[in-house]
């Protein structure tokens, strides 16, 4: 840990010596006792500027995500949205190794109930890429599925390529992101020129289906609240039909 400065606001010290402590020992190391010692001020300065040492460590987090989650949102303004879920992968896996310890802590720390606002933020974006993604027809599954899909395939990824690094065997697991990744993509998103994909009319239906389930998030004004409420029904039956008829083709005996 270095040495105080005394220039600083108490407030910016106490943030920069949580930040070191985190990032040196992990969530364990950012108690009271060792954030008061490190940035030279009393317990009581702590809870006076962020109220206990959770609304401390949400600040951490916060400040350590601000970058990262700015260039996440940046992907949402256009061009496509497959390669930007690639990018977007690719971003969230180098994050977690440059920041372990606050990756650590934004995704393992276990809080019934709640989450880090930064990374509930980050799923948002998340979220709108998949939407857009249906949107363009390019969706097997529904929004919140591959969404879900994607992220904890990618947290579990970065959470043991993360080990790996600790234990000095990163090295090991070359190409395991890569791997990983087009698997889940291919898995929820439809091939652009379909040549990968089953033509036919269940298929098309399906990915139909997702498309206009998720361009009606933003309310279609000549149907009631039921009435969307039924459709959507219906639509999630229609992408569900794909899925039992891939089953089905999987389990035919071959000719």
């Amino acid at each position: 840990m270095a040495e105080v400065d005394t220039t600083a606001q108490p407030r910016e010290r106490i943030l920069r010596a949580a930040t070191e402590l985190l990032a040196e020992g992990g969530r364990e190391a950012v108690s009271t006792r060792a954030v008061s010692a490190a940035a030279g001020v009393q317990a009581q300065t702590i809870y006076r500027h962020f109220g206990d040492m959770q609304g401390l460590l949400d600040e951490v987090a916060r400040q350590g995500y601000a970058a990262y989650l700015a260039a996440k949102r940046a992907q949402d303004e256009g061009g496509d949205p497959v390669a930007q879920l690639r990018r977007g992968w690719d971003m969230h896996v180098a994050f977690g190794l440059a920041n372990p310890a606050l990756y650590r802590l934004l995704y393992t720390e276990p809080r019934p109930g709640q989450q880090f606002a930064v990374a509930g933020e980050a799923h948002q974006v998340l979220l709108r890429l998949v939407e857009r993604a249906a949107e363009a027809g390019r969706l097997r599954t529904g929004v919140e599925a591959a969404a879900a899909a994607i992220h904890s395939s990618g947290m579990g990824v970065t959470l043991t390529l993360i080990a790996a690094q600790a234990d000095g065997r990163l090295a090991h697991y070359e190409g395991l992101s890569d791997t990983v990744r087009e698997a889940v993509l291919a898995s929820v998103l439809v091939p652009g020129d379909d040549a990968a994909g089953p033509d036919t009319q269940v298929h098309r239906a399906a990915v139909h289906a997702v498309a206009l389930k998720s361009l009606m998030r933003d309310g279609v004004r000549s149907l009631t609240s039921g009435e969307r409420t039924l459709l959507g029904e219906w639509l999630d039956r229609i992408a569900a039909e794909d899925g039992r008829a891939d089953g089905a083709a999987g389990r035919r005996p071959a000719p």
